[in-house]
């Protein structure tokens, strides 16, 4: 059994003993690969729950945002927690509440109860995610290995969320929609098993107390900022809900910020934003995250709507991003240590950049192989950025407050993932609605049927389905082609918002890591960069 071990540096030579310390950190990965997947897997059975549960494209997004936010929002209040309490024990309370969640999330019978039980799969998400980061800090203290281990970490986090359509479309292929998520329940229990036998207990000793009213505004701006985006795809952007909706997340936002400023126990620590190797990486990061998550949540859709390929052919068909991206990701510290990760974050961005380019000139007559380059460019630039970005982060923060750092890391992912469902998402309906429903105007049409034809491209192919004949054909012709035009739109947007971030990354990201006063010394990064 484990001993608890201080959240302090422990001297290369003792840590080179602690032969381990790679089994922990293959402990760690196999839990984040699960909760990484939870991200995307979800993705290829959105068309079988449009089927079986009758779900509108904004129910789709949250759905898939539900997760996102809630693990989003507690993220930093768990970093704290881990610090505090230790962090063995929330990683294990964390993998049996998303267990739970898992199951009943496979069961789920109507919409609302699948974004309610995604959600309690998001506050387990919450608790493992940070603590693997953080307990990898502390097991892996040694400058050269820690940055080897965390590459390993970034490639699981990015290779999860890469092959959740793969395993998805695999399980949908044998099984019912349900099995995405309880094939979480066998893989969490053997995590929880080894965690208990082999890894490591860490806390800082001088902690403080959670921070509950900062976790609540946190959770407050996000989910009011994602709920207006989402729905201005079914309101106009000036009705008093989506106002309403931005007025209140931009009051929790502004009164997250002001009261993290002067709580004497904050759940984020303002003063890591005081480096730029931190703040910039955290950015980085995030809109890395909101191009992957983004497109896997269009493409998904438009490999088995569009090109009319099975679940399974279209996790499949994703699969060039997961393979580039695996091999890719634990190159990107070498080539960091060689060229800066300045150099290394910017070339990975401005390549996802041109995959989303390529993409965006997607028409109803494509093929799938006109898709493959813009896929190899969203793995190999996704790869390039994740894992420096990561090292970056974590590499600026004290070790002692491994678990708060690593919650902002985490939370900074799932933020970034949240938006780009979300934003892009909301594009994609947003025009495709504009297109649809003005086919239908002065037409003896009941509204049900209208609403369920401009609900999503899923819902309008089962009622073209249902009608058959050169109508139902001509209905599903115009849908596909309104949905890949929504696409395409998006996806253009999401090119211009991953490349300006790219041109913040050139303009202010250091190239080397300062030294450790450079973690809360600006001036002396500045001097440690090229």
């Amino acid at each position: 059994m484990s001993t608890d071990l201080p959240s302090i540096s422990t001297a290369p030579s003792a840590e080179q003993r602690d032969g381990r310390r790679w089994w922990i950190l293959s402990v760690l990965c196999v839990s984040l690969l699960v909760v990484s997947l939870d991200n995307t897997i979800l993705n290829v059975a959105l068309p079988q729950i449009v089927r079986s549960l009758h779900a509108t494209s904004s129910q789709l997004q949250w759905i898939v945002d539900s997760y996102a936010v809630v693990f989003a929002g507690l993220l930093l209040v768990f970093g704290s927690i881990g610090d505090r309490v230790g962090r063995r024990w929330v990683f294990i309370a964390g993998l049996l509440v998303f267990a739970t969640g898992s199951a009943l999330s496979s069961f789920s019978g109507t919409p609302e109860r699948l974004v309610a039980t995604r959600a309690l799969m998001g506050v387990g998400a919450a608790a493992v995610m940070p603590m693997t980061l953080s307990i990898l800090t502390n097991v892996f203290t040694a400058p050269s290995d820690r940055a080897r281990a965390i590459g390993i970490w970034s490639g699981t986090t990015g290779l999860g969320v890469a092959t959740g359509p793969i395993v998805g479309g695999w399980l949908l292929a044998h099984f019912w929609w349900g099995s995405v998520f309880l094939v979480n329940v066998p893989i969490a229990a053997l995590g929880l098993a080894a965690a208990i036998w082999i890894v490591p207990n860490s806390r800082n000793p001088v902690s403080k107390r959670a921070d509950l009213l900062g976790a609540a505004l946190s959770i407050i701006g996000m989910g009011s900022l994602l709920w207006a985006i989402i729905e201005a795809s079914n309101r106009p952007w000036a009705s008093a809900e989506i106002l309403g909706a931005f007025a209140l997340a931009a009051l929790a936002i502004t009164g997250f910020v002001a009261w993290e400023r002067r709580c004497d126990h904050p759940m984020l620590e303002l003063s890591f934003f005081r480096s730029r190797r931190f703040s910039v990486a955290i950015v980085a990061m995030g809109m890395v995250i909101f191009g992957l998550m983004g497109v896997l949540f269009l493409l998904t859709q438009y490999l088995q709507f569009s090109l009319n390929y099975t679940a399974f052919q279209a996790g499949l068909r994703v699969a060039p991003i997961a393979i580039v991206l695996l091999f890719v990701a634990p190159l990107s510290i070498v080539l960091a240590r060689r060229f800066g990760t300045k150099s290394v974050v910017f070339a990975g961005m401005v390549t996802i950049g041109v995959g989303f380019v390529l993409l965006s000139r997607t028409t109803v007559g494509s093929s799938y192989a006109e898709a493959v380059p813009a896929l190899l460019c969203l793995g190999f630039g996704t790869g390039l950025a994740f894992a420096p970005c990561t090292e970056s982060v974590m590499g600026s923060i004290p070790a002692e407050q491994a678990g708060i750092g690593s919650a902002t890391n985490s939370a900074a992912l799932q933020i970034g993932g949240a938006l780009g469902v979300a934003v892009m998402g909301s594009l994609l309906n947003t025009r495709y609605q504009d297109l649809m429903a003005p086919l239908f105007v002065n037409q003896a049409i009941p509204q049900s049927v209208v609403r369920v034809i401009t609900g999503s491209l899923g819902a309008a192919l089962a009622v073209a389905q249902q009608i058959g004949g050169p109508l139902g054909a001509t209905l599903a012709a115009l849908a596909r082609r309104a949905f890949v035009s929504g696409m395409d739109r998006a996806l253009v947007v999401g090119a211009i918002v991953v490349c300006a971030s790219a041109l913040l990354v050139l303009g202010l990201l250091p190239s080397r890591a300062g030294s450790a006063a450079s973690r809360t010394d600006e001036s002396v990064e500045d001097q440690s960069t090229k």
